[in-house]
């Protein structure tokens, strides 16, 4: 079984339309899973948000609703992922950036033996559009001082499309800090980098979200204080 976790905020414009192109992808393509669940992680939205994720639980079995009464994508995804009885979790953002069919390549490999499978749009083979210049130096600024702060490899921590063995999950909650905000979709990565588990680098097809809501000057802020924050915080059992 797996579980699509997708962390919602004030979406009320796009929830139901997009949730159902996941769900109805899953069933048309993915027809080998029978056992699988959508879960809309709301974090604080006051809008209709929780009215629509409430009527599309009762209405369908695949998609779950749940609500964290304060704003953090973190926050979401550790609330979300601790409570599935799935063996296979994962997130994916609501605007459908990264294309729906690499969720059945995350699922196989994980299922082959990968820890966590991480998109990317570093990679040669990945193809990316409509990213502007400006957002797309802020992107690899930001993967460049992870790498060179943290001292870890991986090309791409802020893509929001990321999946792991439940199991797995555990592991890096005991080991992190667990950040409430966009940062802890980074700190997966360098955790598990750290703890040395086998890591997967998804290339992936990726088109820039028009209506995205991230605001880059406080999420530029929030990132340099948790990487620092993450830097001395690195416990004894996780030092190489």
């Amino acid at each position: 079984m797996f579980e699509i976790t997708i962390p919602v905020l004030n979406e009320e414009q796009n929830l139901e339309i997009n949730v159902l192109k996941i769900y109805n992808y899953i069933l048309k393509e993915l027809p080998e899973y029978k056992k699988w669940k959508i879960v809309i992680a709301d974090n604080g939205s006051t809008d209709q948000t929780q009215a629509i994720g409430n009527k599309m639980q009762k209405e369908i079995a695949h998609i779950k609703y749940i609500r964290v009464n304060q704003k953090g994508v973190g926050l979401a995804l550790q609330t979300s992922w601790a409570q599935s009885n799935a063996e296979i979790v994962g997130y994916m953002d609501l605007d459908l950036a990264t294309h729906l069919k690499h969720i059945g390549q995350a699922i196989k490999t994980i299922e082959s033996g990968y820890a966590i499978v991480y998109a990317t749009r570093l990679h040669s083979k990945s193809k990316v559009q409509g990213r502007s210049i400006s957002r797309a130096i802020i992107s690899r600024s930001f993967n460049f001082i992870v790498r060179a702060f943290l001292g870890v490899r991986f090309s791409d921590g802020m893509c929001g499309f990321k999946f792991m063995k439940k199991e797995v999950f555990y592991k890096l909650q005991a080991a992190g800090p667990n950040s409430k905000g966009w940062f802890f979709c980074t700190e997966l990565l360098v955790l598990a980098e750290w703890l040395k588990l086998k890591l997967f680098e998804l290339p992936v097809e990726w088109t820039d979200s028009k209506d995205s809501h991230v605001r880059l000057v406080p999420l530029t802020l929030e990132y340099l204080k948790s990487i620092i924050h993450l830097k001395h915080y690195r416990p004894n059992h996780v030092k190489k």
